[in-house]
This record gives structure tokens, sequence and C-alpha cells, in this order.
């Protein structure tokens, strides 16, 4: 089966259920895009691991590739296998020094590793066909910009002063809120420019 290289385009919040995200993967050189509905803690994994944040302590993603490394796997491919009602299907492709082995994963966890591993993601072209939407004005749209709404909204956070912002983050990185500590620290670096 062929497969297509795709890549994270976007992460934001989903518009069709509620307190959920989105992720967003486009294919490699072509338009076509691909959105899949994931959970919030989901999205704060895959957040930290694009923005390279470094939580206090590991997250359950850094916690996986930290044995994985410990006992010489390596993660060398994620795959969107499968698309049965509604719900994608992932394998991760993994080595170790004697063996290779696809291992069945939710396609949340398989895209926050492979940000971590920084490995390719495909898909097999007939789930593409199906699922994939066409992104005719090649638009992109940026990573990790989409807070909590009502929370911290790009309006919120621009009639806050400096020292209300960096209180304001150093608070929701206590509470393990990196998605909302993007959008901070964006408005707080854009200041600084």
């Amino acid at each position: 089966m062929k497969k297509i290289e795709l890549e994270i385009v976007a992460l934001s919040h989903s518009i069709t259920q509620t307190n959920s995200y989105a992720v967003v993967l486009g294919e490699v050189n072509g338009l076509r895009r691909l959105p899949i509905v994931i959970g919030g803690f989901e999205a704060q994994a895959i957040a930290v691991a694009l923005e390279k944040m470094k939580p206090t302590r590991p997250l359950t993603h850094d916690l996986m590739k930290n044995f994985m490394m410990a006992f010489t796997i390596d993660l060398h491919e994620v795959i969107i296998s499968d698309l049965q009602e509604g719900i994608f299907y992932s394998k991760l492709v993994c080595s170790s020094e004697s063996d290779t082995v696809e291992i069945d994963s939710r396609t949340s966890d398989a895209l926050a590793l492979a940000v971590r591993f920084g490995c390719p993601i495909y898909i097999y072209e007939n789930i593409f066909d199906v699922a994939g939407v066409e992104n005719t004005e090649g638009e992109e749209v940026p990573v990790g910009k989409s807070p909590e709404p009502g929370i911290s909204t790009s309006q919120d956070l621009k009639s806050m002063s400096l020292d209300e912002l960096n209180l304001l983050l150093n608070e929701v990185l206590e509470q393990e809120d990196y998605i909302r500590a993007i959008a901070i620290r964006d408005e707080i670096n854009a200041r600084k420019k």
C-alpha cells in the first residue's frame, strides 16, 4: 500500500466537539489536510513537544520515550493505518537490535511520540483519499496559537501589562496548561520585539 508523508500544521480547539482539540496534519509537498479530533491532554503533550518546552516533571509521552531509549528501542515511523467509524488507528514502527515490530497505538499518542522522536508520520493513500480535505488556498495555520476559549484569548492578553502576563504565565505553567502558556509566551515575545 502506498504511504503519504504528513506533518503537523496546526493544533487548535475543535469546532465540532467541545473540550476537544483538533490536530491538523498536512501532506508534505501537497495541499491536502487531515483534521483529527484529540483530547486536551494529548493536545498539550503534542504542543509541549512542538514548542520544545521542558515541563518540570516528564509527561507520559516523555516517560515513554525515555523508557524506549533506555532499552535501545527506536521509533522509526508512525503510520495512520485504518479508519473505522470516524476513528483513526495508528501503528508505531519500532526496532531494537534484534527485531522490528509494529505496535498498535491511539493516533494522538502516536503523534505525540513522533514529535518527540522526530520520526516521519505516514498515512495509507486509501485512508487519506477518504478522510483528507483539499486546502485550496494553501494557507497554513500556526501551531499552538489557540488558547482556551474565553480564558486568555489573544484580545485578553493584549489588554494585560507585561507584569500581568508574566504572572499569568507562571500560573498556567504551574497548572501544566502548556497550550495557554504558549499563547502567553508568544504575546510576551511579541512585545519584546
